[in-house]
């Protein structure tokens, strides 16, 4: 998917998010992306202030590849993250 496309989904999604004013449970919802941009965010911003680096390589999945973790391995355990957060995301879901 290109930008055009990811751009319209996740702007739909946002769009929904605020409709519903579920804002915040879309946060846990996306909760693997969440902390992939954090750990871009901390890693840019630590390194220009003190010239070192909090992880081998950012964002956050590539630093555990670096440690030596197979692909799959990383695959599969953002997975089972994901559904975790995806249902505690249900679970905790308010319709009005």
């Amino acid at each position: 998917m290109g930008d055009v496309g990811s751009l319209a989904l996740g702007g739909g999604l946002g769009a929904l998010a605020v409709l519903t004013k579920n804002e915040l449970l879309s946060v846990i919802l996306g909760g693997i992306f969440v902390v992939e941009a954090v750990s871009v965010i901390l890693q840019v911003g630590y390194f220009r202030t003190t010239g070192r680096r909090i992880f081998l390589m950012a964002p956050i999945h590539h630093h555990f590849e670096k440690k030596g973790w197979p692909e799959p391995r990383v695959i599969v355990r953002f997975w089972i993250i994901a559904i975790m957060l995806a249902v505690f995301s249900l679970a905790t879901l308010k319709l009005r």
